[in-house]
């Protein structure tokens, strides 16, 4: 029988607790993250230890991105494969392309969901990857849908571009409507209801998650500009009276 491939999982968080589990079905994780203690019963390592893997996964805020490659980049294998997990694509995989040295592997990823969205599962939930340098994204396809993801590739650009959209808007108005409406009530309507649903779903994310959305995005700026002009438009529109 094949010995497993290790596998470093930098970051257990949130999302490193969500997957953690999946992964290691496939793989020997070594996990590595500061703020772990003898409390967690994981098989927790130092970060060289973690960075020598066949596979590293970072799975810290976007943020600190940078911070971990720099630590890594004379620790990682040749022939290493190196992913992330952030919700933006166009810095870290300037980073990672830029720091990590050339004979590793690197696909820059995002699933498209969280610990709220995957409470029932993992199946039909979708994750994007952006390979950037390597010749494993057709393995690594192979077993994000052994696991029943839907997975796209695209471009980094891509990615941000439409994240700034689809992601961007659903978190900024989970934001306001979480401060809007602090109390549940009965009296509401099916699709007052839903709206509620998809707030729920993002609103307990870690304030880093949503500075990366909003801020770490290069195209979000552009996307909350129009959103709020269309929004004052409106505005105008209901106060100045008339028909």
């Amino acid at each position: 029988m094949c010995a497993k491939l290790t596998l470093g999982l930098i970051g257990y968080g949130a999302f490193g607790k969500l997957i953690y589990p999946h992964l290691c079905y496939d793989f020997d994780v070594l996990v590595h993250d500061p703020a772990l203690d003898d409390r967690h019963i994981l098989p927790k390592v130092e970060l060289e230890e973690a960075a020598r893997c066949d596979i590293v996964v970072i799975a810290a805020p976007v943020q600190a991105i940078g911070e971990v490659a720099v630590k890594i980049a004379s620790i990682v294998r040749p022939g290493a494969l190196v992913l992330d997990v952030g919700s933006v694509k166009i810095r870290p995989a300037q980073i990672l392309s830029d720091v990590l040295p050339a004979y590793v592997d690197l696909i820059c990823t995002h699933p498209l969901f969280g610990p709220q969205s995957a409470k029932g599962g993992l199946e039909g939930l979708k994750i994007v990857l952006c390979p950037i340098r390597g010749r494993r994204l057709p393995l690594v396809k192979r077993w994000l849908k052994s696991k029943s993801l839907k997975v796209i590739s695209t471009t980094p650009d891509r990615h941000d571009r439409e994240m700034a959209l689809s992601q961007g808007i659903t978190h900024l108005i989970a934001k306001v409507i979480a401060n809007l409406c602090p109390s549940p009530s009965d009296l509401t309507t099916p699709s007052f209801d839903l709206m509620i649903d998809a707030t729920e779903m993002v609103r307990y994310d870690a304030p880093e998650v949503f500075r990366a959305i909003e801020r770490d995005n290069p195209h979000a700026v552009d996307v909350r500009r129009r959103f709020f002009d269309l929004a004052e438009a409106l505005k105008y529109e209901l106060e100045k009276g008339g028909d």
